[in-house]
């Protein structure tokens, strides 16, 4: 049997049910028509049987933030949390037995929790002073890499924490007891019945809620209304049994309870339980015991169960919680300091007369439960109330957040005649001050020298703004970033011959630059003792918005990290020559017979495609020298027959070419049209990618003499490439120029490379690029691998070494801020970076900074060391150490090759006083009041003079500005404690071409780019306005976790609601 109870307005986000449908049930339908319209024949008959099932699991998944035990809706929780801080330094020794079980797993401690009766699951069990832990299963095991004298901590919900130092021994029993100060809580229980039915429950200290009698609940219940009596004492509930029954007291006035000792609700949660631990007696009858929240609401109760042969059933029923008077609150999510907020709750009256009474706002300091009612301007004490019967009322409360409180746990109360009720719940208050993070991204030339100056940092006037730190990094010599981008492949998760080759490629070529210089060995070593080997996602921690951990990027960096520390696999050449020659085998086997290779092993037909790319990139590592075509027979027995099989096909092109022609000479009227269409179709362009790609292909093999049969599609389709180069990509551009000069058309290879450097783009920090270099879905739409083509082009064609270095800083700076990640694109780039162009690894001589007034010289300051290779280094200032004039920083390189670095200014700030910043990552955000009117919906920009109402719809827009393609961007959007989010639920979205993850949070909503393309996106998203009150709505900011120089964030601002 399986059980859960939940409050049923979470269906509202995502509604819930249980689908459970084991046994299939095959259908059929037969169709049988004949009509005697042909001599009394059938004309037709046709059998459908149809055998389809559909099973279907929904998973119960709700978004939740890990507060470690706060909760912003159960005080249950919070106070058992604050329990859990009061006694963080007072941990008793566990109650325990031990033992050693020799079949248990070596460097692992095992063990089970019990409250001395039942297992306990979900107890938290950690290690102390690390952060390993876990938690009990729902058996109360639990098991954990520990060794013996090293302590663990054991905490668990309304139970006493304790500390157990481990022996030898790999076992424990633990048994935990339970927390003096645990919570009062309220006994409910369930009767079933055929009609509404009112049932009082008494709420005496530390009681069990028991629902008996499942079974027969189960048949009868419908919907049930279960009603709190206020807790009274025995004495008091005999009167009130009296009066019920018609028999009290007829002029003894009703009862006065104090305001102040009215029982509140507590336990707010939203589930009442989930897969509960069932119990069974001697007939069968199933029981289990819970602890029901108090909130008044409407719960979901869902029961399944089924026998060992599958017969089942399941049952879903409704049960309401209220009183005859109820206090519903409206508070926000948070508070946040400064604010003024309206907190409101709403009395409801569910008897048959008129009540009049009174209430009271209490507020105490959530971590010393003291009053605070002073400091947040809560002056008012009682407030009277008059509710109609069968009606409800407002009452309301004007607080000031002040700035030295952290949680405000907020008790409210109502009493009139004998009916009261009461709510506490504890609330988080956030800071208005906020750490603000301003980027200046530095770079510089060959031969030049720069100043950069930080203006917000030189020239602020404000007198909350306190400087928490200035930190300046800088990389000398970023080439060396191209080596740690070097691939090694140990495996690839599809074994289909394109990714066989590229592990063969990626390694082959990899191995050849990693070798190609003693130097680069020699800085690796250095690197495996320091950071040098970190993913850019992992470093800089201190200085994001968001740590690696909280995005969906964890696995991103460690994959990173991990391709990083596998590249001194490229040192070593016996390992290396034996996964070549590994890859190389297999490659053989997967080509056919008639030369072509498939996509995967197994299919009955060659890929041209495929089979133009592995021989293109054998072609290409011939050509670099990497392998030798005359040393290795199994490089030429496979290129031999893959050449083979691709001149075939060229001819084939042809040959349907010249079948089309022979259909046009065919229509033609006369041999004289006959000539002119024909002539007019040959001289049409034919040249495809997939042609111009053999042309490429072809032109590393000149010794291989081209098959007689194919020799005149050959020449045609070469001709064709020169006539049209002009209406082809910039890819295939590249490619016909390098067959052009291979061919000997040096004329046509200088005429393309001069209209491509014209069409190029030309900027001093990024260098030489094409606007048009964006990725797509075709192999030829790939930017890093066409701008390597490009410096083999101008290398090889025009031994252009300054434009090729120009081109050579473009792919360093897209490495900047991406990782790359197709493994022979990365390859090309690192050989076009290392070893075309200029030597840019034998600069070791690091670039002179100036800060202020301030020279800095890494191997002559102390705690400040260069790396070994990309000459990077960071230092800091912190608080009072930074002065205005250092917001200038000076660059100086003498040598050539580039260089970049970042100065970060921190300082805290009133979040309404932060102005908006501009880096090349640019952010604005705009309010708006969303109205609906009789031409439609309309938007009035929030400024001062609109005033906002609770109930209104405001549209938030946010617009970035991106100069550069950006992978791993995270925005967060601060909103104001009086707003609720329209979209509560987290999700994956598409806009305007761009997929992004977009998380709801309590003070935030969060948005993650895997990758944010070069240009303009507006996102926008809704808020309702729930409080009334004086708000500061934060900021939004925006930062490359890969490149964390690169941010920006809005200005903060107020907003006021009636």
């Amino acid at each position: 049997m399986l059980a859960s109870m939940y409050d049923a307005s979470l269906d509202q986000f995502k509604p819930h049910y249980w689908y459970f449908s084991p046994i299939r049930y095959p259908g059929y339908y037969l169709y049988n028509y004949s009509h005697a319209n042909h001599s009394f024949g059938t004309d037709n008959f046709k059998t459908i049987i149809q055998n389809n099932s559909y099973i279907s699991f929904s998973p119960q998944k709700y978004d939740k933030l890990n507060w470690f035990g706060f909760s912003l809706i159960n005080s249950w929780a919070n106070n058992s949390y604050l329990d859990v801080i009061r006694q963080k330094h007072d941990i008793k020794p566990a109650d325990f037995t031990s033992k050693i079980e020799p079949d248990k797993k070596d460097g692992y401690v095992f063990g089970q929790v019990t409250d001395g009766k039942h297992t306990l699951p979900g107890v938290n069990v950690i290690i102390k002073g690390t952060t390993r832990g876990t938690q009990t299963d729902f058996d109360g095991n639990f098991k954990i890499k520990a060794k013996p004298g090293e302590t663990l901590i054991i905490t668990y919900v309304g139970f006493q924490s304790v500390k157990l130092t481990l022996s030898t021994d790999n076992f424990y029993k633990i048994a935990l007891s339970e927390s003096k100060t645990a919570l009062d809580e309220v006994v409910v229980i369930g009767y079933g019945t055929k009609k509404r039915k009112m049932i009082r429950g008494v709420a005496p200290a530390s009681t069990e809620r028991v629902m008996d009698n499942l079974e027969e609940s189960v048949e009868v219940v419908e919907e049930e209304v279960i009603e709190y009596a206020d807790k009274v004492l025995p004495a008091q509930m005999a009167e009130i049994d009296k009066e019920k029954k018609g028999e009290g007291d007829k002029n003894k006035t009703n009862m006065k309870l104090d305001i102040g000792n009215i029982a509140v609700r507590k336990n707010l949660k939203e589930t009442a339980f989930f897969y509960p631990q069932l119990t069974t007696d001697a007939d069968g009858n199933i029981s289990f015991n819970f602890t029901a929240p108090e909130s008044l609401t409407k719960w979901k109760l869902q029961l399944l169960t089924h026998t060992k042969d599958l017969a089942f059933d399941q049952k879903e029923m409704t049960v309401v919680t209220q009183k005859e008077l109820m206090v519903i609150p409206n508070p926000p999510r948070f508070f946040r300091q400064g604010d003024t907020i309206v907190f409101s709750s709403k009395i409801a009256n569910l008897t048959e007369k008129k009540l009049t009474g009174s209430s009271q706002l209490f507020l105490y300091d959530a971590f010393t439960n003291k009053p605070i009612d002073q400091k947040l301007g809560n002056n008012t004490g009682k407030k009277n109330f008059d509710v109609a019967a069968k009606g409800n009322t407002q009452i309301s409360y004007t607080l000031q957040i002040p700035d030295d409180i952290q949680t405000v746990k907020y008790k409210i109360v109502a009493k009139a005649d004998n009916f009261s009720d009461g709510e506490e719940n504890a609330l988080p208050v956030l800071t208005n001050r906020m750490l603000v993070t301003e980027t200046l991204p530095l770079w510089v030339r060959s031969n030049q020298t720069k100043t950069f100056t930080l203006d917000k940092m030189k020239n602020h006037n404000s007198t909350s703004l306190k400087n928490y730190n200035l930190s300046l990094e800088v990389t000398s010599n970023p080439a060396w970033y191209a080596v740690q981008a070097l691939p090694y492949l140990m495996e690839y998760p599809y074994e289909c011959s394109e990714q066989t080759f590229a592990r063969y490629y990626a390694n082959a070529l990899g191995s050849h630059v990693a070798t190609s210089n003693p130097r680069i060995q020699e800085v690796f070593e250095q690197w495996k003792n320091s950071d040098g080997l970190l993913s850019n996602l992992e470093k800089n921690e201190e200085l994001k918005s968001l740590i690696i951990q909280e995005t969906p990027w964890l696995r991103s960096a460690q994959s990173e990290a991990e391709q990083k520390k596998r590249i001194a696999l490229l040192f070593n050449l016996n390992k290396m020559k034996n996964e070549l020659d590994a890859a190389l085998r297999k490659l053989e086997r997967m080509q056919m017979s008639n030369g072509g290779f498939p996509w995967f092993m197994g299919s009955h037909y060659p890929n041209r495609y495929i089979t133009q790319y592995i021989i293109t990139g054998l072609g290409h590592l011939q050509h670099l020298n990497v392998i030798s075509n005359n040393s290795d027979k199994s490089v030429t027995k496979i290129t031999d027959k893959a050449l083979s099989f691709l001149d075939n096909e060229i001819y084939d092109d042809f040959k349907k070419l010249k079948k089309q022609a022979k259909n046009i000479e065919k229509r033609a009227t006369n041999k004289a049209e006959a000539k002119r269409l024909v002539r007019a179709f040959w001289a049409d362009n034919h040249t495809g990618t997939v042609q111009i790609q053999y042309l490429y292909m072809r032109s590393f093999f000149g010794n291989k003499p081209i098959p007689t049969k194919a020799q005149k599609a050959v020449s045609y389709f070469t001709r064709q490439s020169y006539k049209f180069w002009m209406d082809n990509n910039l890819y295939s551009k590249g490619l016909i120029a390098l067959i052009a000069h291979r061919n000997g058309e040096k004329t046509i290879a200088e005429k393309i490379l001069a209209s491509l450097k014209e069409n190029a783009v030309y900027n001093e920090e990024l260098g030489m690029y094409w606007k048009k270099n964006q990725a797509g879905y075709f192999w030829y739409q790939a930017p890093v691998e066409i701008q390597a083509l490009m410096i083999e082009a101008f290398s090889e064609i025009a031994a252009d070494t300054k434009t090729v270095d120009e081109l050579k800083v473009w792919l360093l700076k897209n490495k900047q801020t991406n990782s790359w990640k197709t493994t022979k694109a990365t390859s090309e780039a690192v050989y076009a970076l290392l070893l075309q162009g200029s030597n840019w690894l034998e600069d070791t001589d690091l670039v002179k900074v100036k800060i202020g007034n301030s020279t800095i010289a890494p191997e002559k300051t102390e705690n400040i060391n260069a790396e070994a290779g990309t000459g990077y280094f960071k230092t800091s200032w912190k608080g009072e150490e930074i002065q205005p004039e250092m917001a200038t920083v000076t660059l100086e390189k003498n040598t050539d090759g580039i260089a970049w670095g970042t100065l970060y200014w921190q300082y805290f700030e009133d979040l309404d006083k932060i102005t908006s910043a501009k880096t090349p990552l640019q952010l604005s955000k705009k309010l708006f009041l969303k109205e609906n009117t009789a031409t439609g919906e309309q938007l009035k920009k929030i400024a001062p003079g609109i005033t906002l109402e609770i109930g209104d719809l405001i549209r938030v827009r946010i617009e970035i500005k991106v100069d550069k393609g950006m992978e791993f961007v995270h925005m967060k959007d601060m909103r104001a404690a009086g707003f609720e989010p329209v979209d509560v639920l987290s999700q994956y979205k598409w806009q305007d071409g761009l997929g992004y993850y977009q998380s709801t949070k309590d003070a935030a909503t969060n948005f993650f780019f895997s990758y944010l393309p070069q240009g303009v996106y507006v996102f926008e998203y809704d808020l309702r306005v729930n409080n009334a009150g004086n708000f500061s709505n934060g900021i939004t900011t925006i930062q490359s976790m890969y490149a964390p120089e690169f941010s920006s964030h809005s200005k903060g601002v107020r907003i006021e609601v009636q």
